[in-house]
């Protein structure tokens, strides 16, 4: 359970090595992967010879970079050499390993990071649980009669039980958050484009790649490397050489933060606000001027209910009908129904997500962050997209926080803060201005220093 962090410095010193926490994660993997699902593929001779091969070099006192002999794992929709990447789907029939790495995998390589297998997503990321006709069910780790929250879902079972310390998850619509909060882990997506991503989905644009890990700096650690460039992709941001880490003690003191229980338009349980509530005050007892506003834009989902269902149909369109029956009937059902929007739908939508972008960019003259919770919810029933007997139609229903900070392309984090009275996680959303990574970061720590996260027994 120790962090990337932790570890690194205990490597350093000589007190244990890559082959004795590479071994630890994969005895964690074969003792509560099973009920709960976390993994695609796990490789425990690729791990054990690549952590040897650490060993060695941290032996020597030359270790290769910042992640050297880390365990980490992979969502299986990215690429890694020598893993096949499934994204969750029996439709994808080309199991042949993979030539090359994207990314974020490529830099977490270059420096030296264990690599122990690939993490559940649902199929194609399309939802926010995790469960797939591929892998089947993923659960929560901490009551597996809840879902653990997708896409992203076996990245967030991994972190919250140590199997492996970093984790790489993807987010279009909130797929890093929402597994964060529902396991009770912090994730993290960065400003669109800081972290390059190739290859690219269909959601240009909208989805990030980012950490779901057990501490925020191993989230600072994790983003100084995967932010390094890559010319793939062509969407990516000129490379600022942060070094994350660097302030992430410097507090919050003297920023202005708006608290926003309900965005104006969502409705949220009342035991998630009263923990997003305590967890406002002890950030105003580090010296933040927190004051309750709405940010005071209407709320978006129409617009990306028409570039959601506009992505699936499209994607649904390159599969042959014929393997149609394989897939999951809420994604087959969602894409067919996508397919009724026009191109002047479309256009439409991505005026009225230009006009909440701009409308954002003028919030944040007046404020340096926005907290909010991060789902209107706790984890639902396993197995299930919403909850049958609370008036949803939708995934989208209970996930009202994340996705406009998505079309904004804005830094946002979720961080652990408190449980239910029936002992579920609940996340406080942080998100800040493009290109304030280390705004939100920073106040995702001050939090931390005062409630540092708490993981199952």
């Amino acid at each position: 359970m120790l962090t990337a962090t932790s570890l690194l410095e205990l490597y350093r010193r000589r007190t244990i090595s890559p082959v004795e926490a590479t071994r630890a994660a994969l005895a964690r993997i074969d003792a509560r992967n099973p009920p709960l699902n976390a993994f695609r593929l796990v490789d425990p001779d690729f791990a054990l010879a690549s952590a040897r091969e650490s060993e060695a070099r941290w032996m020597r006192g030359e270790p290769v970079g910042l992640l050297d002999g880390v365990p980490s794992t992979i969502k299986d929709q990215w690429l890694s050499k020598g893993w096949s990447a499934l994204k969750g789907s029996r439709t994808v029939t080309d199991h042949a390993p993979a030539t090359e790495d994207s990314p974020a995998i490529a830099r977490m390589r270059e420096q030296g990071a264990v690599f122990l297998g690939k993490t559940t997503m649902c199929e194609f990321g399309w939802k926010g649980v995790c469960d797939s006709p591929l892998t089947g069910i993923s659960r929560n780790p901490w009551n597996p009669e809840n879902t653990c929250g997708g896409s992203s879902g076996g990245a967030g079972i991994a972190a919250a039980l140590g199997m492996g310390a970093l984790h790489i998850g993807s987010d279009g619509a909130g797929s890093i958050r929402i597994p964060a909060a529902f396991c009770g882990v912090y994730g993290f997506k960065a400003t669109f484009g800081r972290v390059p991503t190739y290859p690219t989905g269909r959601m240009q644009g909208i989805s990030h790649v980012g950490p779901l890990v057990r501490s925020v700096a191993d989230a600072a650690l994790m983003l100084t490397v995967i932010s390094q460039p890559d010319d793939r992709d062509w969407q990516s941001l000129p490379p600022c050489g942060r070094d994350y880490r660097i302030g992430l003690d410097d507090g919050i003191a003297g920023m202005r933060i708006a608290y926003s229980r309900t965005l104006g338009y969502a409705e949220v349980d009342a035991e998630v606000l009263a923990r997003v509530d305590e967890a406002v005050d002890a950030l105003r007892d580090l010296g933040a001027t927190i004051i309750e506003h709405d940010p005071g834009f209407p709320e978006p989902r129409a617009a990306f209910d028409v570039m959601w269902g506009a992505n699936l149909a499209g994607a649904l369109g390159a599969i042959p009908e014929a393997m149609h029956a394989e897939m999951d009937p809420g994604y087959v059902a969602a894409a067919i129904a996508g397919r009724r929007y026009s191109a002047e739908d479309l256009q439409v939508s991505f005026m009225r997500r230009a006009a909440l972008a701009r409308h954002m960019n003028a919030f944040y003259r007046e404020w340096d962050l926005l907290i909010t919770p991060t789902l209107a919810l706790a984890a639902v029933p396993a197995g299930m997209d919403f909850p049958p007997d609370r008036g949803m139609s939708s995934w989208f229903d209970w996930n009202p926080f994340t996705y406009p900070f998505n079309f904004t392309q804005a830094p946002a984090a979720s961080v652990p803060c408190g449980f239910t009275p029936s002992g579920m996680p609940v996340g406080m959303q942080i998100t800040g201005p493009r290109f304030a990574d280390h705004r939100v970061l920073r106040a995702s720590r001050a939090y931390e220093s005062l409630h540092p996260f708490r993981m199952p027994s």
